[in-house]
């Protein structure tokens, strides 16, 4: 996810119940929980000109995951910014 400067904005996934980061599981990258698709290869998709309908059928995850995901990022895009130097 980019923000307008084109800076990658950083989220943090741990608030969101769809997903999970398991060290064993790609690396520990976040994927949607119970498996193992990556949340990027979401965004990835998406800003490629794929459907959430496309990406559903292609890499097996449910309507409501990405709807999660992508609601998850929009209301964070919306929260005040945390000041550098502070642990959420």
């Amino acid at each position: 996810m980019k923000t307008e400067g084109g800076n990658m904005v950083s989220l943090d996934w741990s608030q969101c119940p769809a997903v999970e980061s398991v060290p064993e599981r790609r690396g520990g990258a976040w994927v949607f929980r119970g498996t193992r698709m990556p949340v990027a290869t979401v965004f990835e998709n998406l800003e490629a000109g794929s459907s959430i309908e496309e990406i559903v059928e292609q890499f097996h995850v449910t309507p409501q995951q990405i709807q999660a995901v992508l609601g998850f990022a929009a209301a964070s895009l919306d929260a005040p910014p945390v000041p550098l130097g502070t642990a959420a």
